[in-house]
């Protein structure tokens, strides 16, 4: 009896040895998840209305909300900075997953949404829309960026010199910025049918946000039962940093964005 059967090997390619390695730096980190559920029936009928007039993407939508109630609460947008400082930002920079396919494998390449919070969801999208369709190879690793020579040497360089350059920036909350961004966020539920929420790793970055699957639950409006699309959304922030409070807070005005289709122009 054969009690193998059928398989295949394939290499433990260098991109998957990148993500180990940024997910093995979330998880030193102690880490807070606050997982919450969204009603984005409103904003969805909003972009569902403008789709004939304008390109606005969900993801696209999500990263501004994401980026003004980061401008408001700016404790998830901070890093450590030596051993007794944290250094706090203006600008919200949100790094997004894009997946291409390189070669045979589905890579999540790196791109950075520069100053999300002060630009629009139309601009927002025609950046993901110009990134998704970038010319690239088996050695790309960041989109959209203007890499400087050292950048290009450390994405290719061995295993063991990333490792080093990840453990140097632990600290030095404005190169991590530079480098990395501040505020993440990973549309899962945008790949298929994800009917839940996803826990994540954190990685270098300051707070992530997950966004997981939509999907139709009874909801109260005005006191009357309807059905509503409602979004699974995980926050995960560095407790080292940030607090409850401030947590709740963030959530709270996150929440209240997204309910409201913020950001959404009508015409």
């Amino acid at each position: 009896m054969d009690r193998i059967g059928k398989y295949e090997v394939t290499a433990f390619s260098k991109a998957r040895q990148d993500i180990t390695l940024v997910s093995r730096e979330g998880k030193r980190r102690l880490m807070i998840h606050a997982l919450l559920e969204v009603d984005v029936t409103k904003a969805r009928e909003l972009i569902a209305a403008l789709k004939a007039q304008q390109d606005i993407s969900f993801t696209g939508w999500v990263v501004k909300c994401v980026g003004q109630a980061t401008s408001e609460h700016k404790e998830v947008n901070s890093y450590r900075l030596g051993r007794k400082k944290i250094v706090s930002f203006d600008q919200v920079d949100i790094p997004v997953p894009i997946e291409r396919k390189v070669g045979s494998e589905q890579r999540p390449l790196a791109y950075i949404i520069r100053k999300a919070n002060e630009k629009t969801v139309a601009e927002i999208t025609k950046e993901i829309r110009t990134v998704q369709h970038q010319p690239i190879d088996a050695s790309t690793e960041v989109l959209g960026e203007d890499l400087t020579g050292f950048e290009r040497w450390a994405l290719t360089a061995p295993g063991w010199v990333k490792k080093l350059g990840v453990y140097l920036l632990r600290r030095r909350g404005v190169s991590k910025k530079k480098h990395f961004g501040t505020v993440g966020v990973t549309a899962i539920g945008m790949k298929g049918r994800f009917p839940g929420w996803v826990i994540g790793m954190g990685g270098p970055i300051a707070t992530l946000v997950l966004v997981g699957g939509i999907t139709k639950k009874a909801g109260v409006v005005d006191d009357a039962v309807q059905i509503r699309e409602i979004l699974h959304l995980t926050i995960t922030v560095d407790h080292s940093i940030v607090d409850g409070g401030p947590l709740v807070r963030f959530a709270s005005r996150l929440t209240e964005l997204l309910e409201s289709g913020y950001g959404i122009e009508t015409r």
